[in-house]
């Protein structure tokens, strides 16, 4: 935006100004503004040049130009010659980065905060470096050295914990593994004999009872939808908080984005938002370009690079973050105004062994279809019911791909997100367990939009069950270190909620089938004694439990949003549950010919909204 500008001559001569701003009095800036600036600045706690900036009260390039002009340096806001030694992201986090021989100073500078008022107080420096501002730095490093953005974000986990990342190899090779292994154990269960092969499949079927009993349980479990009273913090004790938003042909819901970011009840000068967009995506690009965004807003494009996944454009930002907590939301969510101040007042009071807390995710356009009030339903059931219990149990949590909130120091350890995986959200829950960390629940929804077609719903689900194939394809190379490391009940809980949940998919149709036959049509026969009726009664036990498992916590999640109305839809979940089966196997196909492949799932199409704050958009 533009600043306003007062005759010299009409400035106060002595006004109470911190010196990053008080320079700008001079240069016939609004003492207004710098005022409103400071005293901003003084109730959040932070200095008053990213007040003044974030809150959009001047424009960045004009502060930083008028910064130059008062140090007397050189200002470059043009191509930057940049020396030998630039280096990601170490000059970025440093902002500063050298410059060539013979640029009329050794190095640029891009100051920030409490380094601006030393600069401005400390001694004059003969050989002073240029100046220039954040985000123009930022975008001469990345056209500068995109080949070095580009391998951070896709091998530094790899390069780093490569026991922690997808396999490399093929994917057909481990698969192939599998069913060698699946046929030897197959062919050593034909020849046992009948007490001891009755005794591995009793054995089978209990750890089969005890994985889906996690799910029947978690009801139990009491998980309001509403936050209990807790005190929030006040701006001046709130953390700078890192919001993180992936965009790739996203520009019909900009406008809606730009709008539910702004309208975060979070101090501006504690905001530090970044908006990742790909380098061909020139469609997004030009739905942001006329939107005049304050400074802690940030327009990032991520250099070109395989692979082509969130995941990847998320780890090219990570080192630039600022805050101390961080949070990742899509590009069609509309979060409650008050979930950052929420989980900043939560993660001060919880130990630091909490890295994550996990926001509620809420499908906000049942109505659109069958398809969408299933998913519905079926989130209601994960996100208001399962997920607290597994947090209140302190067991792995497979997070959800938004209104994850995370410790960034911790993120940082762990080295980010894997990209090469494509449900990297539920592969960092079992990361951030296997490193001995917890997550927490976070009563605070965030409304989403559901696919409303069958062909959208089943790409979408494609790759997030490839994604848990590739989970446990990661995890599963060392199975009994990572068990011993998470403890029994973890392990099991690991191993129901992401093998288990694509096993329980690829095999359903073909129990339900033979389940339907062996119990509803052919008799049942009786045996002789116990032990022999024993593996037939537990198998009819099973099949009950898992109906049960599935449609037991839709209801009950239904029961907290207070959604009667939905509820009535909840005893067709097991029909809804064969379209997962249907893409668990398209996955399985998918994870041997295009393991990276990123499904896009297309935004901003809802024709309906219960709560409202989804747009209505007429049908098409």
């Amino acid at each position: 935006m533009s600043v306003q500008r007062l005759p010299t001559a009409a400035i106060a001569p002595r006004m109470s100004l911190p010196p990053e701003i008080a320079f700008l009095l001079a240069e016939g800036i609004d003492a207004h503004l710098l005022t409103r600036a400071a005293r901003d600045a003084a109730a959040a706690g932070t200095d008053a040049a990213t007040a003044l900036l974030n809150a959009g009260l001047m424009e960045e390039t004009a502060y930083y130009r008028a910064l130059a002009r008062r140090l007397g340096a050189p200002f470059l806001g043009g191509p930057i010659p940049f020396g030998l030694g630039l280096r990601f992201p170490d000059s970025l986090v440093a902002g500063l980065a050298p410059l060539a021989l013979g640029s009329g100073a050794a190095c640029v500078l891009a100051p920030r905060g409490r380094l601006i008022a030393e600069l401005l107080n400390g001694p004059r420096r003969a050989a002073m470096p240029a100046i220039t501002s954040p985000t123009h730095l930022r975008e001469a490093v990345f056209a500068a050295i995109p080949g070095a953005v580009a391998d951070h974000a896709a091998q530094d986990l790899r390069r780093h914990a490569p026991e922690r990342s997808v396999p490399s190899e093929p994917a057909s090779r481990w698969l192939l593994l599998l069913v060698l292994v699946l046929i030897a154990g197959l062919c050593l269960f034909a020849v046992l004999p009948a007490p001891l092969a009755r005794a591995v499949t009793l054995t089978g079927q209990a750890l089969f009872l005890a994985m889906t009993t996690v799910r029947l349980a978690a009801p139990i479990i009491a998980a309001p939808v509403a936050a209990e009273a807790v005190e929030l913090l006040a701006d001046a004790h709130l953390p700078v908080y890192t919001v993180l938003v992936a965009l790739h042909r996203e520009a019909a819901v900009v406008p809606d984005l730009i709008r539910g970011l702004a309208a975060l009840d979070y101090p501006p000068a504690k905001l530090d938002i970044k908006l990742l967009i790909e380098a061909d995506d020139a469609e997004t690009a030009a739905a942001l370009a006329p939107i005049a965004l304050p400074a802690r807003f940030e327009v990032i494009t991520v250099p070109p690079g395989a692979p082509r996944t969130k995941p990847r454009a998320l780890n090219a930002a990570l080192p630039l973050a600022r805050g101390a907590l961080l949070t990742v939301y899509d590009a069609e969510d509309v979060p409650d105004p008050g979930q950052l101040r929420l989980a900043a007042s939560l993660f001060a009071r919880l130990p630091e062994r909490t890295a994550c807390l996990q926001g509620r995710l809420v499908i906000d356009n049942a109505g659109d279809s069958r398809l969408a009030r299933a998913f519905a339903l079926e989130y209601a059931g994960l996100f208001d019911v399962l997920n607290p219990a597994l947090a209140r149990l302190d067991v792995p949590v497979p997070l959800g791909g938004t209104s994850m909130h995370l410790r960034t120091r911790v993120l940082r350890a762990l080295h980010g997100w894997d990209p090469w995986n494509v449900t990297e959200d539920a592969d960092l829950g079992m990361r951030l367990a296997l490193a001995g960390y917890a997550v927490g629940d976070l009563p605070s929804a965030t409304i989403e939009e559901a696919p409303a077609r069958l062909g959208p719903w089943l790409a979408q689900r494609t790759r997030w069950l490839k994604g848990l194939m590739q989970t446990s394809l990661a995890h599963g190379r060392r199975p009994l270190a990572n068990a011993c490391r998470l403890g029994t009940l973890e392990a099991l809980c690991a191993a129901a909620l992401v093998p288990g949940t694509v096993a329980s998919a690829l095999a359903y149709p073909v129990c339900l089938a033979y389940a339907a036959w062996r119990y509803l049509v052919a008799e049942i026969p009786a045996a002789p004694s116990f032990p022999d009726n024993l593996v037939a009664g537990v198998a009819m036990t099973l099949f009950g439990v898992g109906f049960a498992a599935m449609v037991l916590p839709t209801l009950i999640g239904c029961a907290r949003r207070g959604w009667g109305d939905l509820a009535q839809s909840a005893p067709w979940m097991p029909v809804y549950f064969l379209l997962v089966s249907l893409a668990a196997w398209l996955a399985l196909i998918e994870l041997v010919r295009a393991p990276v492949r990123w499904n896009k799932t297309p935004h901003g199409l809802s024709r309906t909204s219960r709560s409202g704050r989804l747009r209505r958009r007429a049908p098409p």
